[in-house]
């Protein structure tokens, strides 16, 4: 599916990260991009900067993600594309200890059902209702293709680090459900993919000291570094160039293998 001007694309968490540096990449490929995000400051400056249009989403919420979607096709159609980019990523410990008292503390059920709230079911609240109107799309081409969904898991998935059973078990859901989908919506002509990206620097890095990113970097095989967002992007564009590629999962990672902690 060439990305062409005209189309239109979905992509979530776009404000920021992974997701601005898709929409860019989407928008400098003429396409029209709606951004969905919380952050509305910083989501209306990209919007503002790409020709786009910002729309504050809780991708948790399904009357919010249904007045997004509302508002996106009434400004640019139905899009063709959809990129999930929308997550958050908690670190704690399933029994941590008090510092002061050594007292032993449970992880809190609401952080872990947030997580999973915005990571997993967020993710498959917008797939579904994108699949269900690209499905009503004329085909782009011979192989009767109207779509594509590309999906944002983690290596975190596989290689979970100390703290991060919230984090993990939400990216793993995303990466278990790409298969299936991609069957569900092979008969209606709607590819669905997953990037496992690594270690990337994203704003949540802009929190650690320089010594804990040089050593994150450090970690990384070749190249040792951290991951750029336009790495992302363009493996979003090759797979909307690459109409093979189609239920399956890519990590993007520099071969890194996470160790505990």
């Amino acid at each position: 599916m060439k990305l062409n001007a005209g189309m239109a694309a979905v992509v979530t968490g776009a404000a920021s990260g992974l997701g601005e540096a898709t929409a860019r990449m989407l928008a400098a490929q003429g396409v029209k991009v709606a951004i969905f995000d919380l952050q509305k400051e910083r989501g209306e400056k990209v919007a503002a900067d790409i020709g786009g249009a910002f729309f504050m989403t809780d991708v948790t919420n399904e009357a919010s993600v249904d007045a997004a979607l509302a508002g996106a096709r009434a400004a640019h159609g139905v899009e063709r594309l959809l990129v999930n980019c929308a997550g958050v990523a908690p670190g704690k410990r399933t029994v941590a200890k008090k510092r002061d008292t050594g007292e032993l503390i449970a992880h809190d059920i609401a952080t872990f059902q947030k997580t999973i709230a915005i990571n997993l079911v967020g993710t498959f609240m917008m797939i579904s209702k994108c699949a269900a109107a690209m499905a009503g799309l004329d085909p782009v081409d011979a192989d009767g293709q109207r779509g594509l969904i590309v999906n944002t898991s983690s290596v975190a998935a596989e290689d979970g680090q100390i703290g991060q059973a919230a984090y993990s078990a939400s990216k793993a859901g995303v990466l278990g459900m790409t298969l299936p989908i991609a069957r569900d919506l092979s008969s209606l002509g709607v590819r669905v993919m997953t990037i496992q990206p690594g270690l990337f620097h994203t704003p949540m890095f802009d929190a650690f000291t320089d010594e804990v990113r040089n050593s994150l970097a450090a970690s990384v095989p070749f190249p040792s570094r951290l991951g750029r967002p336009d790495e992302y992007a363009n493996l979003v564009r090759v797979i909307c160039e690459n109409d093979m590629l189609n239920g399956e999962s890519i990590r993007l990672d520099g071969a890194v293998r996470l160790a505990p902690k």
